[in-house]
């Protein structure tokens, strides 16, 4: 089974979440260069105006699940502060 990118990078969250990650570890994680780049890709044709409606939904998906981890990132980094 071939993975679109964002299937991908929702299975590279889900297995690095599975994994049991420490807060730093969750600070620490990013995307593979092949998510990074189909994303700058799809920023840069919406930048351009040039996005099919398949691209566009592709892009709120991935802005959508970066949410989530930066948000996941903000409360690991709560998370350490309140250790100190």
């Amino acid at each position: 089974m071939v993975l679109t990118p964002t299937e991908t990078w929702v299975d590279e969250m889900t297995s690095f979440l599975l994994s049991r990650p420490t807060p730093e570890q969750v600070i620490e994680f990013q995307a593979s260069d092949a998510v990074n780049d189909r994303l700058h890709e799809l920023l840069d044709k919406n930048s351009e105006g040039s996005l099919t409606a398949e691209e566009q939904s592709e892009l709120n998906r991935f802005l959508e699940y970066d949410h989530i981890f930066t948000m996941l990132k903000a409360k690991a980094r709560l998370q350490l502060a309140g250790e100190d």
